[in-house]
């Protein structure tokens, strides 16, 4: 009998990883992607595994109770992995209310859905939550993120992921419900929406488009390719401890200018325009309301206890995920077009 596992958010850009990952590694896994298919979700971010045997797409709402209690009622999962999530600070400053609907009311009935479905049997059963290092707060040019670094949220978006975390923890310490969560630093890599910053600059580059720079550029994040974090996750799924959280984080600090100009280079190059072109693209904008000046994560536990390291530097992994762009052209015209949103009704409402 297959063991089946919800993966949510399992359409959106981190998800889809860990959706194609779990499907092609695990034939003995049933995978249940549950998906909203917001303006992040984008099905055809798995068109090379939705035709396998071990692969199902509810397209389900996190935040429509009866609608979560009927799929765990319907599928009776073993495990949990918990993506689905509104993401982009930019929005939750502008709509603060839907990214606590989302990710904490959302994040409540999952975790009471499990708790019904399990009813104090936990042998084997998991409720991992994946969440950010933006919940840490910032930093400033010394020290690192650790898993007991108090948490500071500064926007509506970290505050509610923030919120999430606790919730999963209280879950843990009242009733017991097997737990693990996550905290990754910024993620870049394939089929990542164009509102984030690299997959933005590919684009505007590659339409001669103004690249927007928030304040000087001097913001600082770790990055971390999506497929070491992909990896992770599964790592921690299979070998984490019950209860514990794990810091996941690429060892890649880098301004944000530095970065926008690294792509800039190496677009320049790949689109055989003259060197310095794209860089005349860069338009410095007014920062962003409470924005964070570093975030840096130390992930010495996950490397040390479970043996995990990200495999690509920053330097490599910028190059596969700038050809991936390039050599897709019809997925990231799809995105920015909207096109994308049709591909459920084609492949689902025939």
């Amino acid at each position: 009998m297959q063991k089946i596992i919800f993966i949510t958010g399992g359409a959106g850009f981190i998800g889809s990883h860990v959706v194609r990952l779990f499907v092609n590694k695990y034939s003995d896994y049933q995978i249940v992607n549950i998906d909203k298919l917001t303006y992040a979700g984008n099905l055809e971010n798995l068109k090379d595994i939705e035709n396998k045997e071990n692969y199902i797409f509810e397209k389900v709402d996190i935040t429509d109770e009866k609608a979560i209690f009927d799929l765990f009622a319907k599928y009776k999962p073993a495990g949990i992995i918990h993506l689905a999530a509104e993401s982009h600070v930019d929005r939750s400053i502008t709509n603060p209310s839907e990214f606590i609907l989302t990710n904490i009311v959302g994040t409540t009935n999952l975790l009471n859905a499990a708790k019904k479905t399990w009813n104090n049997d936990f042998l084997n059963k998991i409720f991992y939550h994946i969440s950010t290092d933006e919940v840490y707060g910032s930093l400033n040019d010394e020290g690192f993120f650790t898993e007991t670094t108090p948490y500071s949220p500064r926007s509506p978006y970290s505050a509610s992921k923030a919120s999430s975390d606790m919730l999963v923890r209280a879950y843990f310490h009242t009733y017991g419900l097997p737990i693990l969560i996550s905290n990754c630093s910024n993620n870049y890599g394939p089929n990542q929406f164009p509102e984030k910053l690299i997959p933005l600059i590919i684009n505007n580059i590659k339409n001669m488009k103004p690249i927007p720079v928030y304040g000087t550029g001097c913001n600082v994040r770790d990055w971390l390719f999506v497929i070491d974090h992909a990896n992770a996750i599964d790592l921690i799924f299979h070998k984490g401890i019950i209860g514990e959280t794990y810091n996941i984080g690429g060892n890649n600090e880098w301004k944000n200018i530095d970065i926008v100009k690294t792509v800039c280079r190496i677009m320049d190059t790949r689109l055989n325009r003259e060197s310095g072109t794209s860089e005349n693209l860069i338009n410095f904008v007014k920062d962003r309301a409470g924005h964070d000046l570093r975030y840096a994560i130390d992930s010495s536990k996950l490397q040390n206890n479970l043996g995990w390291t990200p495999s690509l530097s920053f330097e490599e992994g910028i190059k596969l995920t700038i050809d991936w762009y390039l050599n897709n052209l019809e997925w990231l015209n799809n995105v920015v077009s909207g096109n994308y949103q049709k591909y459920y009704q084609d492949m689902y409402e025939k």
